[in-house]
């Protein structure tokens, strides 16, 4: 199932359902640049569904990076939006969302690369996909919930990504209500492979997942992406 309509004058969103092995319905959507600079896809997962989290809070960073010539993929976790299902209390049925989305990108727009991009729990459930897709080549938190209360929820996907040898990046406020910067600085020390963070001093976990904030998500997102 697909529908276009126009997401701006430099780029298009188009709409999909993705269905998961276990067969979830997942609405997709697709922003596409009129001039791709590279065969590359960013796909954004979504906080907390449980909690109000939808595709629609990545909107903004979506039109973002389409603008700038990157094709990117916003979509539904299950229970969440227009797709089908139940969401999972830990996260741990969404991802195989995730890997559905990244799946159904490699089939059906040819392409080889993708950078996987999570805001706050979704950034956990993500992390957790990284090496289940071969085509993953790096990943980007925005907001891991590191922090020992979130941890109770999140904390089987921390060995997942912090094993992971791919590229990662961690984007974090100084003020996060969920991770402080200690906590997430020693969660890093065993972490595999090339990895960074980037701190927003004085800024709130929520207050960084706002639409002030995306233009300069969108801006690192980019940064990272040019380093791999």
């Amino acid at each position: 199932m697909t529908s276009t309509e126009a997401a701006g004058e430099s780029s298009t969103r188009e709409s999909y359902t993705v269905e998961t092995s276990d067969g979830v319905k997942l609405h997709t959507r697709l922003f596409k640049p009129k001039d791709p600079n590279n065969n590359l896809v960013i796909v954004l997962v979504h906080p907390f569904s449980i909690l109000g989290g939808c595709q629609g809070l990545l909107r903004g960073m979506a039109l973002g990076l389409a603008e700038r010539g990157y094709t990117a993929v916003t979509f539904d976790t299950r229970g969440a939006g227009r797709s089908s299902g139940r969401p999972s209390i830990t996260g741990s049925s969404e991802v195989e969302d995730v890997i559905a989305v990244c799946r159904w990108v490699v089939e059906n727009f040819s392409c080889d690369r993708i950078l996987v991009v999570g805001s706050s729990a979704g950034a956990a459930i993500s992390g957790s996909a990284v090496d289940q897709v071969e085509q993953v080549v790096g990943y980007v938190s925005l907001g891991y919930p590191f922090g020992l209360m979130a941890s109770i929820l999140f904390g089987r996907h921390q060995k997942a990504i912090l094993e992971s040898t791919k590229p990662k990046l961690f984007v974090m406020g100084t003020k996060d209500c969920f991770t402080s910067v200690k906590q997430l600085e020693n969660k890093l020390k065993s972490a595999a492979g090339r990895h960074e963070t980037h701190l927003l001093e004085g800024v709130g976990h929520f207050q960084m997942e706002g639409p002030a904030y995306d233009a300069r998500m969108v801006d690192l997102i980019i940064e990272f992406i040019q380093s791999l």
